[in-house]
């Protein structure tokens, strides 16, 4: 399925003849039987770090961000949101960029957790404003942060985010943790940059109670972010902490939703998470869809396709509208993603348009 411009969109949204303002039965489940109760929401392409891996510096020109209003306003998120919860999606996933410098944040936060049906809201941050933010956020009805923090060395940090304070974004997690929000931390296993630094990552995230984990690096921006021998699997990943821990042991959480992470446990029952997008998928229990800045749906981060859920809104059309362009996504869902490892050969968008 390619991107699906307007007009082919128009077409999906017309309702069958004699079926005035009829709408798919199942609108939230996918050729391959996956229901979706999983939506993230960009709210912001903009970042106040520029993290190697997601916005490297030397893509220069490449990198533009959404205009002021090309990006959904609060009540355009709202209103998607409660669409999607009156479809049956239970927990949304706020990003960016960098989520946290979208001005009202907090309020928007307060407005999704509000909506009858959502059980769940929770954020992916780089923690650099958490320390003022967490209480805040908690009050208004975050339930959750993950936070990116891919070595706990000061300098390394600085040069990897270019412009990133680890003081402060450890000062963020210990104020996330003190808000009653539950957290994980984020790190991207990268060979020559952090591995050296698992078992110490392991440890920093158990000491605050929050749970580690750890993701293979996906080759967006057309692949070109990383060189192949720079990458770790999620079995090197593995092999290296039970050199030291011990064998660790499966420990999915009962009743968990299906995630991108594959939990383990030590011989002490701590979790690690290992995210493993290239060498063992997770595409078959994929629940999710993933809504950009400027309200471009897509049904899988391995993929360009989206379908424009903002030119619906803004073209007047009604709730049944949206769920049809909805029912256009999910039914041109893949069984899973492609990432290639060469130059060229991943996604075009960045990872910073999306969230991850």
């Amino acid at each position: 399925m390619s991107r699906v411009h307007l007009p082919v969109l128009g077409a999906l949204l017309q309702a069958p003849s004699g079926l005035p303002g009829s709408v798919p039965a199942d609108p939230l489940l996918d050729a391959f039987a996956r229901r979706i109760r999983y939506l993230r929401v960009s709210v912001t392409d903009r970042c106040n770090y520029r993290c190697s891996y997601c916005m490297p510096e030397d893509l220069g020109d490449q990198l533009t961000f959404a205009s002021r209003s090309t990006v959904l306003t609060f009540e355009e998120i709202t209103r998607l949101v409660t669409v999607f919860a009156g479809l049956g999606v239970r927990k949304i996933r706020l990003t960016g960029g960098e989520p946290t410098v979208r001005k009202g944040i907090v309020d928007l936060v307060g407005r999704i957790a509000a909506v009858p049906g959502i059980e769940q809201v929770v954020m992916t941050t780089n923690g650099h404003l958490l320390d003022e933010l967490a209480e805040p956020l908690r009050t208004a009805g975050l339930a959750a942060v993950n936070v990116s923090i891919d070595t706990l060395d000061p300098d390394k940090f600085h040069t990897l985010t270019s412009r990133g304070d680890l003081a402060r974004v450890m000062r963020g997690i210990d104020a996330a943790v003190a808000a009653g929000l539950r957290v994980k931390t984020n790190a991207v296993a990268l060979r020559g940059v952090n591995d050296g630094e698992l078992l110490a990552l392991c440890e920093y995230a158990w000491s605050r109670g929050a749970v580690p984990r750890f993701i293979e690096h996906m080759p967006m921006s057309e692949g070109q972010l990383y060189a192949t021998d720079a990458e770790l699997s999620s079995a090197q990943i593995r092999a290296a902490l039970e050199a030291v821990l011990g064998p660790l042991t499966a420990g999915e959480r009962p009743g968990a939703d299906p995630g991108p992470a594959r939990h383990w446990r030590d011989r002490d029952g701590r979790e690690v998470g290992i995210i493993s997008a290239m060498t063992d998928h997770f595409c078959d229990d994929c629940n999710r869809l993933r809504l950009t800045a400027t309200g471009a749906l897509h049904a899988c981060l391995g993929h360009d396709d989206a379908v424009s859920l903002r030119d619906v809104v803004r073209g007047g059309g009604s709730d049944d509208d949206v769920i049809r362009a909805i029912a256009a996504s999910v039914t041109g869902k893949r069984a899973g993603h492609v990432f290639e490892r060469t130059g060229g050969g991943g996604p075009q968008k960045h990872m910073i348009a999306i969230g991850g």
